[in-house]
């Protein structure tokens, strides 16, 4: 029951994080005409889509090329998970943090090495993709394509790092900021 109850939470974070996105689309209207409901609204950083599949590819940076989703999210490494289980388990963590999971196919882009991607097993019974034994996340500080703002802090218990095609972390600290 346990069980079920968790991927319950997981799928409607999921749907609540679709439907806040899909409300930011009123903001520029709402400064045009000022007619959108609701002002207060948070963006983060997944997109909309009807595709189950998963992209992950590469994206240079001035400290060279790290991981990314197909929609241009960076990607981040839990420096305490382990290849086979994530550390990243209580709602703060998870909903400031999001796991990348697996809902269909994983596409991988040209600079990466198939082989190293993988996927380990949720406790809430979600499958959550993995690169070079790293459990992957997305941030969702990171509100752009783009953007690389949790690199290097430590937050929910650890450190979190980008990850480079080769699956190495880059533990410098740096961020980009993507102006819109």
């Amino acid at each position: 029951m346990r069980r079920a109850s968790a991927r319950h939470r997981l799928a409607a974070r999921r749907r609540h994080r679709r439907t806040l996105i899909g409300a930011t689309a009123c903001i520029p209207l709402a400064l045009t005409l000022g007619a959108c409901a609701n002002a207060n609204v948070i963006t983060l950083s997944a997109t909309p889509t009807t595709d189950t599949s998963e992209t992950i590819t590469a994206e240079h940076t001035p400290k060279g090329d790290i991981l990314v989703t197909g929609h241009g999210a960076t990607l981040y490494d839990f420096a305490p998970d382990t290849p086979k289980q994530s550390a990243c388990l209580n709602d703060g963590c998870v909903f400031q943090w999001p796991p990348l999971l697996q809902d269909g196919p994983i596409t991988v882009g040209p600079k990466l090495q198939r082989a190293l991607v993988g996927t380990l097993r949720r406790p809430d019974g979600s499958t959550q993709i993995s690169y070079g034994g790293h459990p992957l996340y997305t941030y969702n500080n990171d509100v752009s394509p783009g953007m690389v703002t949790g690199q290097a802090i430590d937050q929910n218990g650890g450190l979190w790092y980008v990850l480079t095609p080769s699956g190495q972390e880059i533990r410098s600290s740096f961020s980009i900021q993507v102006s819109g």
